[in-house]
């Protein structure tokens, strides 16, 4: 194995055992109908990151084990008739509280997120949903969160608070120490023609005011001025952010999907994927996902859900 990839791998290691050392959060598995998706929650169950409820026709969730050699005796299996009918079910075992995070399965990621968006009979919540990437990259100290590149097509800049907020919210779950948010653009200097650059420079003022909270922010920056220390020191940009970001705010989706899926072909980045702002985590996975990049996203959601446990037995005490 390339040196630089196993080196990537450490990082979510250091995720899925910070992971395991919460109580497994009972998740419901939208219809995990084929290897993949099977084999993901299968393996999460015995590294001890969930316990999941196997959403989906019994038959042929049992067919898919038998031929993979995947042992699921001691799960719960709950009977649906088809895809549409598994994410429905998931979804109302969340809402009887049953389930403390969801997972997407062999489904279409849109059948699953319009059960969990629907008005009535869903999981919406005052936050905007959005989507983070937790990227293990070659050669990056630390992971990094990459946010919206999968849900929000064009973001407001009321949009943008929600989705930055999530993004924060995610990092003190993993532990960040520091929060360090760069808020992207093609360059550094507020411009006028460049609606990104002041969205930007707006984010960056309602942090000041308290309007987002628990992260030092920094925008517009460019990409290389944003992770790279002697860019920034080039540009003379001086600020806790610039050149050390954990967090990155692309300006929209095509921007936040190409940026992480550069990293992923490119650069060999892992991706793990995870739905933010409903009432559980909403785990995200590709088919094209490494089985190492699916434990991560199950790590990153107990790693969630076990951060709103400990909020909420706060507020209770």
């Amino acid at each position: 194995m390339d040196d630089k990839v196993a080196a990537s791998h450490e990082k979510y290691d250091r995720l899925i055992a910070r992971a395991q050392q919460a109580s497994p959060t009972i998740t419901a598995v939208a219809h995990p109908c084929d290897q993949t998706s099977l084999e993901g929650a299968v393996e999460a169950a015995r590294l001890g990151l969930m316990t999941p409820i196997l959403v989906g026709p019994a038959d042929r969730i049992r067919q898919v084990a038998a031929e993979f050699h995947l042992d699921i005796s001691g799960l719960e299996i709950v009977e649906t008739p088809h895809s549409p009918a598994s994410a429905q079910k998931a979804v109302d075992l969340v809402r009887e509280g049953k389930a403390a995070a969801l997972m997407k399965g062999s489904l279409h990621t849109d059948e699953l997120m319009g059960a969990v968006v629907k008005t009535d009979g869903g999981l919406r919540t005052a936050r905007r949903l959005s989507h983070c990437f937790v990227m293990d990259v070659p050669g990056h100290a630390d992971p990094l969160i990459i946010t919206d590149a999968a849900v929000n097509i064009a973001p407001a800049l009321a949009d943008k608070v929600d989705i930055l907020q999530n993004a924060i919210d995610l990092a003190h779950a993993l532990g960040f120490a520091e929060v360090r948010v760069a808020i992207l653009a093609a360059v550094e200097m507020v411009n006028p023609k460049m609606p990104s650059t002041i969205e930007a420079a707006a984010l960056c003022k309602m942090a000041e005011r308290g309007q987002i909270t628990g992260a030092i922010l920094d925008g517009p920056l460019a990409l290389d001025n944003a992770i790279s220390p002697e860019a920034a020191a080039i540009k003379h940009l001086t600020s806790p952010v610039a050149g050390h970001a954990n967090v990155i705010l692309a300006p929209d989706l095509e921007a936040g999907n190409m940026l992480a899926k550069s990293l992923s072909f490119l650069a060999n980045a892992d991706a793990a994927g995870i739905v933010l702002g409903a009432r559980v985590p909403v785990i995200l996975t590709s088919r094209a996902d490494s089985i190492l990049a699916r434990l991560a996203s199950c790590a990153v959601a107990a790693l969630v859900a076990g951060s709103r446990r400990a909020d909420a037995n706060k507020a209770v005490a």
